[in-house]
């Protein structure tokens, strides 16, 4: 039985690039001597040629070339919750949570109920709502029957003024009631029980509560966000931060996602911890490729800069070294393209490229390794 040379290496692309070997059939050892061929001659050239099928299941990632240099400041950044689009649901008094009706991820709207809470404080407030009503009923008829006999030169004005007086003030007591229950969270259905509305439309991205737990007064429960828009978030040094202004251009890249937007806050003060300025900028997410505390790379264009980059950031996965010289693979309309790089300093995560990048370009990051076996062995049946 004859073996496949390229099934013997799962580790690079000719692995997934040869479906199967042919046994006895010339046309069929002919197409695949064909294949070697061109493969060794696109290698040779520093071109591979694959399918975005066979880079899935490859699992290489795709990521973009960060335009940096003198006119931009890139940085690891973090995306957040907008700070005017995110809210704290608390209980507004202690008890037994007795229902949830949302879980992490699902959307609620404004008003709708989170959670009821059933607790002898909850008893108290409803029964109270409850008395207010009937010494309101109470009230009001009093004044009618006062007013009638009053008509009817029956009863003497004091006694009308003083019905009407009762009526004012078991109206203010049954509002005074009904706001200190709202305040709660307001009626949940049974007489010891409160409910505990959204006070926004949005995403539950945080759940500290779990059903039958007991739970004390102004504990968190939920946390709810707008996630139609994320803030992203960066650390700068005093220096740095002063070359940034509200309005400077920013670009935010995670692999081969990509968003621009515009700083909206840059912070007079430091943070005591870390002596870093916080810079913050709005992000659309309607289309929702964002997630709430992802690490992404974040390059603020500077004030007064030229439009040229001096030098590109990629991560340090995206570079593989072939025969002593830092190279890496960029994106091309039917594979990858080979290409020799010139390294700078290291930032974090990433390396500064200041030759042979424009800036932009797709490139395989992780998982690149596999090209690079592909590539040199395209060179070594090329040479044969």
């Amino acid at each position: 039985m004859k073996t496949c040379l390229k099934a013997a290496l799962p580790l690079t692309l000719a692995a997934f690039m040869l479906a199967g070997c042919s046994g006895g059939d010339p046309a069929s050892k002919e197409e695949a001597e064909a294949t070697d061929n061109e493969a060794g001659h696109a290698a040779a050239e520093g071109d591979i040629a694959v399918t975005p099928k066979q880079i899935r299941t490859a699992g290489i990632e795709l990521i973009h070339a960060i335009r940096g240099g003198a006119g931009m400041l890139t940085m690891p950044a973090t995306i957040e919750g907008d700070p005017q689009a995110t809210q704290v649901v608390s209980a507004a008094i202690g008890g037994r949570v007795v229902s949830l009706t949302r879980n992490l991820g699902q959307s609620i709207g404004r008003g709708q109920t989170l959670a009821v809470i059933e607790s002898r404080e909850a008893a108290s407030l409803n029964a109270e709502i409850e008395a207010a009503h009937a010494r309101l009923t109470l009230a009001e008829a009093s004044l009618r029957r006062e007013q009638r006999l009053f008509d009817e030169r029956v009863s003497p004005e004091q006694d009308l003024i003083a019905a009407r007086t009762t009526a004012s003030e078991a109206r203010i007591a049954l509002r005074l009631a009904q706001q200190q229950a709202a305040a709660a969270g307001g009626r949940g259905g049974a007489l010891n029980r409160i409910a505990i509305a959204a006070p926004l439309s949005g995403q539950i991205i945080s759940r500290n509560v779990t059903l039958g737990q007991t739970v004390a007064a102004d504990a968190e429960l939920f946390r709810i966000a707008d996630l139609s828009r994320v803030a992203v978030t960066v650390a700068l040094s005093p220096a740095d931060a002063g070359k940034v202004k509200p309005g400077s251009g920013i670009e935010v890249v995670a692999g081969d996602r990509k968003s621009v937007a515009r700083v909206d806050f840059v912070s007079p003060v430091l943070d005591q911890a870390t002596r870093l300025a916080t810079v913050i900028a709005i992000v659309d997410n309607r289309a929702g490729q964002w997630r709430v505390g992802e690490p992404v790379t974040a390059s603020i264009r500077l004030d007064g800069a030229a439009s040229t980059a001096g030098s590109v950031l990629i991560p340090e996965s995206a570079v593989q070294t072939v025969e002593g010289r830092p190279m890496v693979f960029v994106r091309t309309d039917h594979g990858f393209r080979a290409t020799a790089v010139t390294l700078g300093a290291p930032s974090g995560d990433n390396v500064v490229v200041t030759f042979g990048l424009k800036g932009g370009e797709q490139l395989a990051g992780t998982n690149s390794f596999t090209l690079k076996a592909e590539l040199g062995k395209g060179e070594t049946e090329h040479g044969h």
